[in-house]
């Protein structure tokens, strides 16, 4: 059985609060957008030796990487810790660009969630799917229904978001992730908390052409002022003509939103990774 995980954007990404455990209280509308991984999953051969339980092969857009730390690999043993399952053999194949804040990761431990439960007839039912995928990771939980979502708390508190989903039908959306590694811990260290004026939810009801002034992601100015190659790649998608950009989750893509095909971006940034699709 195969599925495919999708690939996020924020749309607006405040840090509101610093909290006891470490994390941040943050607010934000997570959004889905066509780019995908694919996850495949079979039974394993009670011939087939191996150490593992879940065999995991990752090809594709990735980097070398500990298939055994995975979060694919650990949504398995988290449900197997709760649930009889059998040994099975994971296929990965990853589109998603790494460390782009796109959630790529995050995305393939939650759908491993939801293709364990179809495939095996869990009936765990989404409520408690959000609860491990919260497990994985603070913004996992997002990715089992995967539908615009306002975000508080870790990221992990969901609710509809009522309304990009209208505002965004037949746009399109460009991403431009450059060879750049953000480093969030540093991101977060120069954040200054606060509570926006305006709440992101809000916004995104407006009409697109209010984002650029009321719409914000506060690591833009750490992020900018440690590479302000990404600022660049931002005001070049509205010199395209995108309606609104930003820069997704803590970087490095920066995303831009058209209402026509953007036909220039790989033209444009020809030493990026470039996507692009109709919302």
């Amino acid at each position: 059985m195969i599925t495919f995980p999708c690939a996020k954007i924020n749309l607006g990404l405040n840090i509101v609060a610093e909290r006891p455990d470490g994390y941040h209280d943050i607010e934000t509308v997570f959004y889905p957008i066509p780019l995908t991984d694919a996850l495949e999953i079979k039974y394993m051969s009670e011939e087939f030796p191996s150490d593992v339980p879940c065999d995991l092969k990752v090809t594709g857009n990735a980097v070398d990487c500990d298939e055994q730390k995975n979060l694919v690999v650990k949504a398995y043993s988290l449900l197997a810790a709760d649930y009889e399952l059998p040994r099975i053999h994971a296929h990965l194949f990853k589109r998603i660009p790494m460390q782009a804040g796109l959630g790529g990761g995050s995305a393939d431990g939650a759908f491993m969630i939801r293709l364990l439960d179809e495939r095996f007839r869990l009936n765990i039912g989404i409520a408690e799917m959000e609860r491990y995928a919260a497990l994985l990771g603070s913004d996992c939980a997002f990715f089992i229904e995967a539908e615009p979502s306002f975000a508080t708390s870790r990221g992990e508190i969901l609710e509809p978001a009522d309304g990009p989903k209208g505002n965004l039908d037949g746009y399109y959306i460009a991403i431009v992730k450059p060879d750049v590694a953000v480093s969030t811990a540093q991101a977060y260290r120069e954040i200054v908390c606060r509570k926006p004026e305006r709440c992101c939810r809000d916004v995104v009801r407006q009409p697109i052409d209010t984002w650029k002034d009321d719409l914000s992601n506060d690591f833009e100015r750490p992020v900018f002022k440690a590479h302000p190659e990404l600022e660049a790649i931002k005001q070049r998608f509205y010199g395209i003509g995108a309606a609104y950009a930003q820069m997704s989750g803590s970087g490095s893509a920066i995303f831009g939103i058209f209402r026509n095909n953007p036909t220039k971006v790989a033209a444009t940034f020809p030493d990026c990774y470039t996507f692009t699709a109709r919302l």
